[in-house]
């Protein structure tokens, strides 16, 4: 992939998006690049990645420091990868066995060099510095509820929120 600018599918299996190269641990049609995610680094180059989906990947991943890392090195400054997962407080999060992690707004936080400097977790290896916005994917039967609801039952009850997507941006 010497020299080129790609829209990367992270863990696409057979769902791969149209216009985007998609890399897998699978050998199957769908999947253009072969690869253990988990496996450092990519066979990609710096600063190649003009977009990225990872669609409920991450919640898989072995490191996630190591994966978030390894994704910003192979981004371009201004690229954006939307991540979406399953909601920490979801069931779907949980009855995985897979699952080594589960998600929040805050997991993503510590992606981001100003809250971890703020945070004092300037220690941590991470070299990351994403740029954060979150959407919430409800439950069917929240939908309808009004804001001061769904926040209420976010804080105080489980399976409210189905996913949660995230936009990170390099910076």
């Amino acid at each position: 992939m010497a020299g080129t600018s790609i829209k990367l599918d992270i863990a696409c299996g057979n769902n791969k998006h149209a216009g985007f190269a998609g890399i897998d641990i699978v050998a199957i049609p769908s999947v253009d690049i072969v690869h253990d995610l988990d496996v450092f680094p990519w066979p990609l180059e710096d600063d190649c990645v003009e977009e990225a989906i990872a669609h409920h990947y991450i919640e898989h991943s072995r490191d996630l420091m190591k994966f978030m890392n390894e994704l910003y090195r192979v981004m371009k400054v201004g690229a954006k990868c939307t991540i979406t997962s399953p909601y920490y407080n979801s069931i779907r999060a949980w009855q995985d066995p897979t699952h080594t992690r589960a998600i929040s707004e805050n997991s993503f936080k510590y992606f981001n060099k100003e809250w971890r400097t703020t945070s004092n977790l300037g220690h941590y290896p991470i070299h990351c510095d994403f740029d954060l916005t979150f959407e919430l994917i409800f439950f069917t039967n929240w939908l309808n509820r009004s804001e001061e609801e769904r926040r209420f039952a976010i804080q105080h009850y489980t399976n409210v929120v189905a996913d949660i997507t995230a936009i990170l941006t390099k910076r």
